[in-house]
């Protein structure tokens, strides 16, 4: 089991370690500064960690040893002339994901374009592939933000010319060359804020993941409910509880060795954006999401107005942890049987990640 967390915040990264007594405070990096996401490259353990400086835009950093120093490397940038559509230049508004592929980098960005690098970070490309996919300018759209964006990307284990992206708004899209050729994967989807509710473009995932297990079984936080896919996207079928809480939401974790088991933590859609019936609670299933179970156990349960956003949710072994928009850090050690509350005075919380 992995015994570091890795915790992206508005105010900067903290980072907690097991310890005999349990979970403990371990140091801070970057204080003040937004922390929109931090992993760990398992390949070869390095840190990363990617800024919204607001002023002095996004930046990128990778620490070798474990946060003792800290090393900045040149963010993606779109080649002079892109456009996002109707003539608004393409410029880096916001790094949203991260992923790895040995020394290969993946970075998914605000406006929708997907970034690589080869190397460790070393000269990124624009994924042109995908860029220029043909319903980009007239079918992509923001969400919370003004633009669209890729905050899931999804490797392969078996096959990494075989990636998929989750981007709000647009939806699926998957690649079986290393990124020359994309395709839709929405089949299933439902976008009811649209005039076409089955359109093939223009959904909006939350969150994208890839069981562990069996990559061909996907899981899908959206905006209109939970999604799940057992034929590698080709198709989706809704799992939402029926009259249940396990509906909207952002975050979702899959169990490492359990295809059908995941965990999600819902809140009141649209405008509202609370937990529901503001009272705190992660919704847990093993069957695939044929049933769904509340898992209340030391968590708030009156006037509690906590979220908790795409990245901020993960799980080692039988531990999971999550983070809170109004800087709460819980954690259990049985699978969501029992939580304990390690902080509640940290800065809204963007990414949870063990290492």
């Amino acid at each position: 089991m992995k015994n570091t967390l890795l915790l992206g915040t508005r105010k900067g990264l903290v980072v907690y370690k097991k310890e005999t007594n349990g979970w403990e405070f371990h140091s801070q990096h970057f204080l003040g500064i937004p922390v929109t996401y931090a992993i760990k490259n398992e390949h070869n353990g390095i840190w990363w960690a990617c800024l919204d400086h607001g002023h002095w835009g996004c930046k990128m950093h990778w620490s070798k040893n474990e946060g003792a120093t800290w090393q900045e490397i040149e963010a993606p940038k779109y080649p002079e002339g892109e456009v996002v559509k109707d003539e608004i230049p393409a410029k880096l508004e916001y790094i949203w994901s991260l992923a790895f592929d040995g020394e290969k980098i993946y970075v998914g960005t605000i406006p929708g374009g997907l970034f690589v690098s080869e190397k460790a970070g070393d000269d990124f490309k624009l994924v042109e592939g995908l860029w220029n996919h043909p319903s980009r300018q007239k079918h992509w759209f923001g969400g919370g933000f003004d633009h669209a964006g890729i905050h899931s990307i999804i490797i392969d284990s078996q096959d990494s010319n075989r990636i998929l992206v989750g981007i709000s708004c647009a939806g699926v899209f998957e690649t079986t060359d290393g990124g020359n050729t994309w395709e839709v994967r929405n089949k299933g989807l439902r976008a009811d804020f649209l005039p076409e509710p089955d359109a093939e473009v223009g959904q909006d995932p939350h969150i994208v993941v890839a069981a562990p297990s069996n990559p061909d079984v996907l899981w899908q936080q959206n905006h209109c409910g939970i999604f799940r896919s057992t034929n590698g996207a080709q198709s989706w079928e809704e799992i939402t509880e029926n009259g249940g809480p396990a509906k909207f939401g952002f975050a979702i974790a899959v169990d490492e060795n359990d295809a059908d088991t995941a965990w999600v933590v819902p809140a009141v859609s649209d405008e509202v954006r609370v937990a529901v019936d503001t009272a705190l609670c992660v919704c847990h299933t093993e069957d695939g999401g044929k049933s769904w179970t509340a898992l209340r156990n030391g968590l708030q349960q009156e006037n509690c107005f906590d979220i908790t956003f795409r990245h901020a949710l993960d799980i080692t072994g039988n531990t999971l942890a999550f983070g809170t928009t109004n800087g709460n850090l819980y954690l259990s050690e049985d699978r969501g049987g029992d939580w304990h509350c390690w902080s509640n005075h940290l800065s809204p919380v963007y990414s949870v990640r063990f290492v």
